[in-house]
């Protein structure tokens, strides 16, 4: 499996891979969600939640390592549970339907096509952004760093008017989080035009600039969409703010110190390697190395210190400020760990997923 990049990599691919097929054999037909640090048991959802997409992806990284046609069927069956949530009103179809329905094919395709359209159906061009929707109930209008994440590559998808949504939402959810210092993550609209801070999550949630950093990446990864003016001046300031000295590999889940949050750090590093390729690409050596350089920290520091030995990618915090499983092995985790790793081993391309 080591095809490419550090002797460790290879090894801990295997690791994660190996974890998920334990995975799929205890959660079935359902969605896992977080495991239990001790006991490795998971808790799960029937329908997948906003983490599903993340679950289809893994068993696709499974199935592309192996070549064994029933993990490719098992990857192919759980895409297809998702495909109810096309129709939901959330900003989470971004995660759910992009990264379910990578690297897949077939009926996928047809179902990410529909997930496109349905996000530029969404598109709210008042507030220039999709907002973060009812699904789960609470405020509708919202703008949140974690509905930018695969919904910026999906709404990319569809069509001219889908592209220039996608600059939209990824420009205004960087203006409003990039606005306050630590990033504030989620605003809510106002009645009569503006933005209000909201309290929850707080702003330095361990995740604001990891997911905000991936939407960028893909977003400017898509064909004309263009990375000047604004766009560009954003994502150069949260890129320096990831590869400032000090920075720690595995952020902290509150803005005054917690738990770590390991997930947090593996998207991330996914996040790195994708702007670390598009900064080749258009011959910045420098930052390129840099980005790779910072990736390769972080996904060693998460090998070497968090990972064990069944594979399970540990110490990630779901909810800290509800202490919900606050040390534990979370499926988005696992998924962005697999999915840098399969990059630095050359298993997929850095924008596979």
């Amino acid at each position: 499996m080591n095809r490419v990049g550090p002797h460790w990599a290879g090894p801990a691919l295997a690791a994660v891979l190996g974890r998920a097929a334990a995975t799929a054999a205890e959660v079935g037909p359902r969605f896992p969600l977080y495991a239990d640090p001790d006991t490795g048991r998971w808790t799960t959802t029937g329908r997948g939640s906003w983490t599903g997409g993340f679950w289809a992806g893994l068993l696709r990284l499974r199935a592309l390592a192996s070549g064994d046609r029933a993990d490719a069927e098992a990857a192919r069956a759980c895409t297809g549970r998702l495909a109810g949530w096309a129709g939901e009103d959330t900003a989470t179809r971004g995660m759910i339907l992009w990264y379910g329905t990578a690297a897949a094919g077939g009926t996928a395709d047809g179902l990410r096509e529909r997930a496109a359209h349905a996000c530029l159906a969404a598109f709210d061009r008042e507030l220039g952004v999709v907002p973060w929707g009812s699904a789960f109930g609470g405020p509708r209008l919202l703008a949140r760093a974690d509905g930018v994440p695969g919904t910026v590559p999906l709404l990319a998808r569809a069509g001219a008017a889908g592209v220039e949504a996608a600059r939209s939402h990824l420009v205004r959810h960087l203006e409003l989080c990039l606005g306050e210092d630590p990033p504030r993550p989620a605003w809510a609209a106002l009645p009569g035009g503006g933005w209000r801070g909201c309290a929850e999550p707080a702003p330095g949630w361990s995740r604001t600039a990891a997911w905000l950093l991936l939407g960028a990446a893909d977003g400017t990864a898509v064909p004309g969409f263009g990375a000047g003016g604004a766009l560009r001046e954003a994502v150069d300031r949260l890129v320096a703010l990831r590869l400032a000295a000090g920075v720690p590999p595995v952020p902290r889940a509150g803005a005054g110190g917690g738990p770590p949050d390991t997930s947090a750090a593996a998207v991330e590093a996914v996040a790195a390697l994708k702007l670390a390729a598009l900064a080749r690409a258009s011959a910045d050596g420098r930052t390129a190395d840099r980005l790779a350089a910072r990736a390769e920290l972080v996904l060693h520091r998460l090998c070497t210190r968090h990972l064990s030995p069944a594979g399970a990618l540990l110490d990630g915090c779901y909810d800290a400020e509800r202490g919900l499983a606050v040390r534990h092995e979370l499926v988005w985790g696992d998924f962005f760990l697999a999915l840098g790793l399969a990059v630095l081993t050359g298993l997929v391309g850095p924008f596979a997923f």
